[in-house]
């Protein structure tokens, strides 16, 4: 089999492929277009955590009195935020670019377009150049999804990259869209003083996590003075007299919402667009690249991976569909398994998923056993003062089996994991409870809320 491999795409999916295609022995060529760390490290996951690193510094400062700390109340410094968040994503490209150059990965600028099977035109500053190869791996990811909105050209009207680069914080705020990077923007918004609305279409916020996830957000959201709307839609866009005004259509009325800014935060296509699949026979549409469980395409020895593929459009997905990619072009068995995959919301607070939710457990005919366990009777939550959440396991009855695990509070991203590895490993509630938690820890309410599931809790009172 040869050992030539191409990656196409240089973001989270496509150098993690080719940093495992190197150490199987393989001669890997990266080819990116942009820049390397793709929009994850450039203007999605990476930067959007260091300004909400940069909003939550803020926020606990401007709570210091309540620890017995005594100081001047904090001021908000934008550039300063924003220039912090360039340093933390120079940091990320130089690391990624230093860890392909020492796995001896050829990075070659430009971009990509299949002329046939097995052979490659690269257009680049060095000008068109050839590529043929044994094995291709495509992971050119996504872009912003553009609704169909009258007015969604507007000045003003953002997508996440120009809610990144603002220059100055606006007055006023209205984000369409409440799923993930919906809800992140608007925390960070809304804790640097701007005043924020939120419209989403669906009946409820995090619309892909378990109904309790989303209530929780919702709530905290309105302690945060953020206006919701849900199972609503917007119209239209125009300009008005203080920046923009957003036309919705409710559950029982029209409304109108005044902003300075409006941001699209409402999904994410495929970038499947002028990569010639067609020439080289790899099956596609609108939703993106198909695959197997191998990744594999519809083509041989070409494989897809990332966002271009659909369905998950998470950067860990993305790396660990890379790795299974480059094991089997390379000749190794691999395969995608997708039932322990976490979901993260980096809110204020937290919230994270993992496996089923209740109500699709119910759906799929199990008999279902919940447990859940407030933040507010955890010690380690109660001294940090982060009380808001819970932890909630979702489990089989009869044979306690864990079938997802839901948490809404402090580091949620984190205590995710514990369910993850669980799922993996087919843990089942008994499992949970033998296992001692470090104390004072958060985790401490995994452990609760397995209890609870099974009848036992024990710092629940009855």
């Amino acid at each position: 089999m040869s050992q030539e491999l191409v990656v196409i795409g240089g973001g989270p999916g496509g150098y993690v492929a080719a940093l495992r295609a190197a150490q199987l022995g393989a001669r890997v060529t990266l080819v990116e277009a942009d820049r390397l760390g793709g929009v994850c490290l450039n203007v999605g996951c990476i930067p959007t955590k260091a300004l909400l690193a940069s909003a939550e510094v803020y926020h606990t400062v401007a709570r210091a009195a309540e620890f017995g700390v005594r100081c001047n109340a904090p001021e908000v410094d934008w550039p300063a935020m924003q220039a912090r968040k360039e340093q933390v994503v120079a940091k990320m490209v130089g690391g990624v670019r230093m860890l392909l150059e020492r796995a001896g990965v050829t990075v070659l600028p430009g971009r990509a377009r299949f002329l046939g099977a097995g052979r490659l035109a690269v257009s680049g500053p060095a000008g068109e150049q050839m590529l043929s190869g044994g094995r291709f791996i495509i992971a050119t990811g996504s872009a912003p999804l553009r609704l169909p909105i009258p007015g969604a050209d507007l000045p003003g009207v953002l997508d996440s990259t120009g809610a990144l680069s603002l220059e100055a914080l606006p007055e006023s705020l209205l984000v369409v869209g409440g799923g993930a990077v919906g809800l992140e923007f608007a925390t960070l918004f809304a804790t640097l003083g701007v005043r924020v609305t939120v419209v989403e279409m669906l009946p409820r916020l995090a619309p892909l996590m378990d109904r309790d996830v989303g209530e929780a957000l919702r709530t905290a959201l309105a302690v945060q003075r953020v206006k919701v709307h849900v199972n609503t839609r917007i119209e239209a866009i125009e300009a008005g007299d203080r920046g923009l005004v957003a036309r919705l259509q409710g559950p029982q009325e029209a409304l109108a919402v005044e902003a300075e800014k409006v941001l699209l935060a409402a999904g994410r296509r495929p970038n499947v667009e002028d990569l010639g699949l067609e020439e080289a026979g790899v099956a596609f549409d609108r939703k993106g690249i198909r695959v197997d469980d191998r990744m594999a395409t519809s083509a041989a020895g070409i494989y897809a991976i990332g966002d271009v593929v659909g369905g998950s459009m998470l950067a860990h997905v993305a790396m660990h569909q890379g790795v299974v990619a480059a094991e089997n072009a390379l000749g190794h068995e691999a395969q995608m398994r997708y039932n322990a995959v976490p979901s993260c919301i980096f809110a204020r607070p937290e919230a994270a998923s993992v496996g089923l939710s209740e109500e699709a457990a119910r759906e799929q005919g199990y008999d279902v056993r919940v447990g859940r366990f407030p933040f507010n009777g955890n010690g380690k939550a109660v001294a940090q003062g982060e009380i808001e959440g819970f932890v909630k396991v979702v489990a089989e009855a009869r044979y306690g089996a864990v079938l997802g695990m839901h948490v809404v509070g402090p580091h949620a991203s984190d205590l995710i994991l514990e369910g993850a590895l669980g799922l993996t490993l087919e843990t089942t509630l008994d499992e949970i409870a033998a296992t001692i938690h470090a104390h004072p820890t958060l985790g401490e309410a995994v452990a609760e809320a397995g209890l609870a599931a099974l009848g036992r809790a024990l710092h629940l009172p009855k």
